[in-house]
């Protein structure tokens, strides 16, 4: 098989924006401590002490810098690096002096916009799960808009770990390049893309893994968000993907968890922007579990839900369904026995980290 993608290795491709990526960091966390981007630690914050932020600069300068040795620019390209250009601005202003949710929100929208349309990546159809669905271009649009602003802030909502984010984002760009082996289809934008993405989310991560040395900051998050957004986008739009479900398996835990935080924030009467510490990994936290164990649980988690879709791509439709089914029980044992969606006044910790552990082992 030949790994090629516009005449150049994925793995030159994946190395080159990886050392980048681990290079540029170092610098990154000179800058935020120069110019003050500090996250400062409360009562809702993990970190005990302040960390820079703006290493989403980082992943940002390598996936530029990837994209001029081994891309290709056409009327997509321009789209995409106007409406990431306008993200990594406001994501550098919050990360500096906090920017109001609804500004961040109109941001997301703007640059969601652009993409659609004048990049022209709405949908053609809406398919799912066999069933094809057709709209006006006005509704398709609309529809590409919203799911892009969904994911983008679904990676921002999990970005309270060290290393999850980032190693969430690494898990999706990976599982696509293999599909795309698989498949044997290494020439479209989406996969040269995504290979840039991987090296350049992993060099990173190397900084970014517990205890985080810097933090991505919301320079980061909406950066890479609105990347894995796109890249599904382009992935459903050119290729032999039928449906939606292979992204959106893959980003389940980020999708499940923004899901539980809405309506968690519903039922408590809160508004729905507003930050709790009552996310995924946080229940973890509470189990006594310590945040290498979090994170690498919740990567365990994750890749099982990467398996699935390359399972469904391989046409081992059984074998996903049987992993998907085992997955949605764990979930719904979370969800009964922590404070993810409904609160629980009184529970015993050590029982139900053990009984969290032997679900999770037999799974």
């Amino acid at each position: 098989m030949n790994l090629v993608v516009n005449n150049h290795n994925i793995f030159v491709i994946v190395l080159v924006t990886f050392l980048t990526s681990l290079i540029l960091v170092p610098i990154m966390k000179k800058v935020a401590i120069h110019i003050n981007a500090m996250d400062e630690p409360n009562e809702r914050k993990i970190h005990k002490v302040p960390k820079p932020r703006l290493g989403g600069l980082a992943i940002y300068f390598s996936f530029l810098l990837g994209y001029i040795l081994y891309g290709e620019i056409n009327t997509q390209m321009i789209s995409i690096l106007i409406a990431s250009f306008l993200l990594i601005i406001v994501g550098i202003f919050d990360d500096i002096n906090s920017v109001p949710a609804r500004y961040k929100f109109l941001v997301q929208v703007i640059a969601a916009s652009i993409v659609v349309i004048y990049g022209n990546l709405g949908f053609t159809e809406i398919s799912f799960l066999g069933l094809k669905f057709y709209f006006n271009h006005f509704i398709n649009d609309i529809i590409a808009i919203i799911f892009i602003v969904g994911i983008t802030n679904a990676i921002n909502l999990i970005d309270g770990l060290d290393g999850l984010a980032s190693g969430v984002s690494a898990i999706y760009f990976l599982t696509i390049s293999i599909i795309a082996i698989i498949l044997n289809r290494l020439g479209g934008l989406d996969i040269i893309l995504c290979l840039i993405m991987l090296g350049s989310t992993l060099g990173f991560l190397f900084h970014n893994f517990p205890p985080a040395k810097i933090f991505m900051g919301d320079t980061g998050s909406l950066f890479l968000g609105f990347m894995i957004s796109v890249i599904a986008l382009l992935g459903y739009k050119v290729t032999t993907f039928t449906s939606l479900v292979v992204p959106v398996v893959i980003l389940a835990i980020p999708i499940f968890d923004t899901a539980f935080a809405i309506f968690r924030r519903l039922l408590k009467g809160q508004n729905i922007g507003e930050a709790d510490k009552e996310h995924f990994h946080h229940q973890l936290l509470k189990m006594k579990y310590s945040p290498v164990a979090s994170i690498l649980i919740i990567y365990a988690i994750d890749i099982l839900f990467a398996s699935v879709s390359i399972f469904y791509t391989l046409g081992d439709n059984q074998i996903a369904i049987a992993i998907y089914i085992i997955l949605m029980i764990l979930l719904l044992f979370i969800v009964l026995r922590t404070d993810i969606l409904f609160e629980h006044k009184k529970k015993k910790e050590g029982k139900i980290k053990w009984i969290f552990l032997k679900t999770f082992i037999i799974t």
